[in-house]
Parts: structure tokens; sequence; C-alpha cells
């Protein structure tokens, strides 16, 4: 069965930073995009930054500049680098990857989520 474990959210000061880290496990033929999406209270899901299996990117407006992310193929994981905290930036990670992993008669290609990390920037 194909999971997804977020690790890295906690409390921070605004100005602190944070890394997050995603693992993929479970049979999995080959993954393809990767990112991390976000939810505030009250608000909609919403992108923050995305990866795709060649390493290319994109981010959130509100992120550029402070976010990075990245992947490591090899152990399936990616990670999202967070600098210059801001309060507004509180919401519950999520991790997302699309992925190709077994069927009965073959393969299947599907999007797969974690199950979230709090990310709190207060002082």
């Amino acid at each position: 069965q194909v999971q997804l474990v977020e690790s890295g959210g906690g409390l921070v000061q605004p100005g602190g930073s944070l890394r997050l880290s995603c693992a993929a496990s479970g049979i999995i033929f080959s993954i393809n995009a990767m990112g991390w999406y976000r939810q505030a209270p009250g608000k909609q899901r919403e992108l923050v930054a995305a990866i795709t299996s060649g390493s290319s990117t994109n981010y959130a407006d509100s992120v550029k500049g402070r976010f990075t992310i990245s992947r490591d193929n090899a152990k399936r994981r990616v990670y999202l680098q967070m600098n210059s905290l801001k309060p507004e930036d509180t919401a519950v990670y999520y991790c997302n990857a699309d992925l190709v992993s077994p069927a009965p008669y073959g393969s299947r290609q599907g999007d797969y989520w974690g199950q979230g990390t709090q990310v709190t920037v207060s002082s």
C-alpha cells in the first residue's frame, strides 16, 4: 500500500526557518510530480510548490524567494525548505505525489496525499 508520510512541522517565530520532509513508501513503479500544498483554517487548500521528475519547479507567488522544493529520487523523498517564515504561512502542509503503482492487471497512475503536518509561525 502506498503511503506518504510528512515530518518537520512545528512552531517557529516569524523570520525563522523549517524544513519539511515527505517520504513515499510501498511498491511504487515511478513517481512523477511531487508537491507541497497547504490549508489554513477557513481557507481552501492551495499549491505551495511542485517539482517534476526532471526537477523543474513551480512556486506560489506568496512563497517565491523564501521556499525551496527539492527531491531525492533514490530515497523517494521530497523536501520543502522554508525560510523567512511569516504568520500567514501558518497552515497544515500536505505532501502530494503523482505516481505509478501496481494494479491487478498491470499498473495504475494516481494522486496520493500525506496526512499533513502543522506549521505555526507565531511570536
